[in-house]
Parts: C-alpha cells; structure tokens; sequence
C-alpha cells in the first residue's frame, strides 16, 4: 500500500493514518502546514524514512502556495516552512535531511524562476522516495545473509513497509525471503507504550501471512532465553559517527539481553539515518512526550492514578559496543564504527 503520496492535483499529500491502525485503513489528505506539522508530531506518519518522503512532498505543495514572486522572498518564506516542520519531531534524522536536501534545490537554483524552482521541488521529492524504494531492497537484499531458512527474529517497533516506501529496513529481509521462498518465524515486541509493534508490525506481517509471535517487551529474554532466537533486527532515526544508534525506546533493552544471550544484534538504516557530525551517542537529542501516552491513550480508562509523574523519552541509545553491524544499502559496517561508518558514507559521496 502507498503509505505516503501525492494527491492527483500535486497539491496535498495523502498519508496512511498509522494511529488508526490495525482496525481501520484511513487516509488523511494534508494540505496546511499545521496538518503537516500535526501528522508527524501525532505519529500519523512515523518510521524516519516515511517522515523524510512526507516531509519532501509536504514542503513541495507548500511550496507552492507561497505568493513571493521574487527569489530573495520565497526563499525566506521557504525556510521558514522548513524550519517549522523540521521542529515536530527533533530524534529522527531523516526529517531534517530530507528538508536540507529541498532547501539546497532552492539555494542552487537562484537564477530559475520561482515556477521552475517549485518543479524541481516536486522531482526531488519524487527522487527521494524513488532513492527510499532501492534503498530499501538493498538493505533487505543485505540482511537477508545474515539469517538463514527457518531462524527466529526478534524485532522492536516497526521498521516495515508503513515505516519506509516499500520492504522496509529492519522487516526488509523477512519480506524479500518470503518473495524468495525463504521463512522465518519472526516474534514481535508489542513496543510499550504506544504499540507500534502490536499495532503495526504485527499488522503488516499478518497481511503478508508471515509467521510471527505477538509478545510483551518484558517477554524477549524469556523466549531469547528459551533459544527461539538467532538474530534480533531493528531499525534506527539516527546513527551517531561512532555506530551509537537512537531508536524506539526499549530498543537498548533488547541489544542488551542479546549481548548476555550471545546473539547477534543487527541495526539496519540507509545512510540517510547516519549522522556523521554527531560525535556519539550522547549528542542525540531524545524526544519526551506526555505522559498520557504511559497512562491513558490507549486504554478504555487510565490505568495509572492521576497526577503520578510519568517520564516518557521516545527513543533511547544503544551503545555500539553491542551492536553486531550496521546493515546499510551499501554493505554491512562492523566495528570499528568510526571507520566503517566513514567508509560507507564515502560511498555515498557524502563525505
């Protein structure tokens, strides 16, 4: 399914509403910059490959309605609309990335009028979901080595197709083994507290008919313990330049019990996630959202008593050390980081 797109009219962008998800498939068309804004923040679109094709198209039809007619106005009109949707959401890179790669579109076209500016806008945006879509399958194509007929894969959030264009990074290579004849059973971490494994990966693996287990996040050294696991996969927002990796938050949980259980741990992200002036770590900024995302949102009624403070970080870090490799679409990094890392974005001529 086609979790981001544009409208027919190139005027609005239409998303997937992920909250929805798993009962009800609702498509939302956003078309002000407060919508675009709301869509990321309220995580009706999420996963940071699909937040960098939103936001592309998002900053496109935006673009477009921008009534300065000379190059020095538009362009300070245009910042402003990309620094407003940079600000929804500060862990995932590909947010920002996909917006710098816009802006650089208007900044070396200065001597384009502003109606060939705006369709250069819509073919770059059209070219990173394009990149996303081989970026994808490559990354998949990758990891499919490491794993073999029959394993068992723990996964952490979703890093599937609704997170990205197509395949996914972290679920890519149990949805091109399945197109290969190759099956994995694939148990799934319900990912507290807003559920985007039960919710969503879940969803996209029963859709798939995939064999796979629902289970609590507490669960994962039980059935690691239990030997059904011979690899953990999960996605990244945000690789630091030492193989430091933000992602979901319990992620770390899961790398951690991995290292005591002596089984390999694999991050899987486009080189687009890789921040290379990002020193560790410890630079990430780390996004906290309300508490009644612990406390309440999802249940009938609030299953904490009020006025108890909740502390509520969306993402947490995993320290390279227990970090296997990073599955990219240009090959496998494996530690040291600082040099692999370097190798692969010097193939993606980013450095």
């Amino acid at each position: 399914m086609d979790n981001v797109k544009l409208s027919n009219d190139k005027r609005k962008v239409i998303i997937l509403n992920q909250t929805k998800l798993p009962n009800t498939e609702e498509y939302l068309t956003v078309e002000k910059a407060e919508d675009m804004f709301d869509a990321i923040y309220y995580l009706k679109v999420r996963g940071a490959p699909a937040i960098g094709i939103f936001a592309a198209y998002s900053i496109y039809c935006l673009s477009q309605t921008i009534s300065e007619q000379n190059y020095d106005g538009f362009l300070g009109r245009f910042v402003e609309y990309a620094e407003y949707l940079n600000s929804s959401r500060p862990t995932a890179v590909n947010l920002s990335w996909a917006l710098e790669r816009m802006k650089w579109v208007v900044l070396n076209n200065k001597n384009h009028s502003i109606n060939e500016i705006v369709d250069l806008l819509e073919a770059e945006a059209e070219k990173i979901q394009e990149e996303d879509i081989n970026t994808c399958y490559n990354i998949s194509k990758y990891g499919l080595t490491l794993v073999k007929d029959g394993d068992g894969i723990l996964t952490h959030c979703n890093a599937g197709p609704l997170a990205t264009s197509r395949y996914g990074t972290a679920l890519g290579p149990v949805f091109l083994g399945k197109e290969q004849g190759i099956h994995f059973h694939v148990f799934v971490d319900e990912t507290r507290p807003l559920l985007q494994g039960a919710r969503l990966t879940a969803y996209e693996l029963m859709q798939a008919d995939i064999d796979a287990t629902l289970i609590c996040d507490n669960m994962a050294g039980m059935v690691m313990k239990n030997g059904w696991v011979q690899a953990c996969f999960v996605g990244c927002d945000r690789i630091a330049a030492n193989g430091d990796t933000a992602n979901k938050i319990g992620t770390s949980s899961v790398a951690v019990l991995a290292k005591y259980y002596g089984i390999p741990f694999y991050v899987m992200g486009p080189t687009s996630t890789i921040d290379m002036d990002c020193p560790t770590g410890a630079e990430i900024e780390i996004e906290l959202r309300d508490g009644g995302e612990i406390t309440a949102d999802y249940y009938e009624k609030p299953m904490a008593p009020g006025g108890i403070k909740c502390y509520n970080p969306a993402f947490d870090v995993t320290d390279h050390e227990l970090i296997t490799g990073i599955v990219t679409e240009h090959g496998i990094c494996r530690a040291p980081y600082t040099k692999s890392l370097f190798e692969i974005m010097k193939k993606e001529s980013r450095i």
